[in-house]
């Protein structure tokens, strides 16, 4: 597994990351386990999850089933570098959800008691939130990392002029900067690119990008005209807008570009993502063990100058 620096720290992460959404809701806690066991044999060392998964209200189901796994101990907890987010609504009453002061401060020390640890490496904000201020946020966070609560910030789904936001209010307040962005972003939705890119270039934050497989398009599982399996993410989150006719026409030609390269279509899909420059790590889940080990192959592949640039004669519209 090839390491690297999480944007301008020197914290070092593995280039793919384990997300755990689906540790509890769909993947039992046993195979859970397994997963997080064999991803460490991998060299994965960056696990990513948040407060909300597991899709419990409050519960923090999945935060729970990574916290009994790393109570086993056996060096678990020194080797992992471990993210969740705050945002989402954890109870019914109005102050329990957003990115208040309050609410940062009761969800952190939530979190942490769930998955029983001291700290968390990287501490992300879920989405932006428009009913408080920046300032509070940020102050907030500046806290909790001098209580040694937490080691690092980082956001998701923040637009471009948000993060340049954040970077402004940080800077002015003298407090704790964001080193990274979690934002949707793979072959077939390169929107990022746009205006997300260029800001974290500029301030030499990480992107992890998250859905590098497209919810499963990546992966060669749906076909035009055919209706998306029963049980698949595209069925279950109501997401059939991706099935475009667009959409597949380049999955046909990418589906030739790794054939013509002895390569599966995962592998220019995560193997294509992490050689991009700004991504760090991708973060890709897994329902098995051996998901695990087709997910490590494939950032194994290195795309050469010219394999890069038709990649992007072939997405050049997604």
């Amino acid at each position: 597994m090839e390491f690297t620096n999480l944007g301008r720290t020197g914290l070092k992460v593995s280039r793919l990351c384990l997300g755990t959404m689906n540790f509890g809701p769909k993947t039992s806690e046993p195979d859970s386990f397994a997963i997080m066991d064999r991803a460490l044999e991998h060299g994965i060392n960056f696990f990513d999850t948040a407060n909300v998964y597991g899709w419990k209200l409050g519960e923090g189901v999945t935060e729970q089933i990574v916290g009994r796994w790393l109570a086993q101990g056996g060096g678990r907890r020194d080797k992992v570098v471990l993210a969740t987010k705050v945002y989402g609504r954890m109870s019914e009453w109005p102050n329990d959800q957003g990115l208040s002061a309050r609410h940062i401060i009761r969800a952190a020390d939530e979190s942490l008691r769930r998955m029983r640890t001291d700290w968390i490496d990287l501490y992300q904000m879920h989405e932006p939130d428009p009913l408080t201020p920046i300032e509070e946020t940020i102050s907030t966070l500046d806290d909790l990392v001098r209580d040694g609560k937490i080691r690092y910030i980082g956001h998701s789904n923040f637009s471009a002029w948000q993060v340049a936001h954040a970077e402004w209010a940080a800077r002015t307040a003298h407090c704790e900067r964001f080193i990274s962005a979690q934002n949707r972003y793979n072959l077939l939705n390169r929107d990022a690119e746009l205006e997300l890119v260029p800001a974290l270039v500029e301030y030499r934050m990480g992107l992890l990008p998250y859905s590098p497989l497209a919810s499963g398009l990546l992966t060669g599982k749906y076909r035009a005209g055919e209706p998306p399996p029963e049980g698949s993410r595209i069925q279950a989150w109501k997401m059939e807008r991706v099935l475009t006719e667009e959409n597949f026409g380049m999955l046909h030609k990418l589906e030739e570009f790794a054939r013509a390269r002895g390569i599966s279509l995962l592998d220019a899909a995560i193997g294509g993502l992490a050689a991009q420059p700004t991504v760090c790590s991708v973060i890709a889940g897994a329902t098995s063990r051996e998901q695990v080990a087709a997910n490590v192959k494939a950032t194994q592949w290195r795309p050469t100058a010219d394999d890069l640039v038709e990649l992007d004669r072939i997405t050049a519209h997604a």
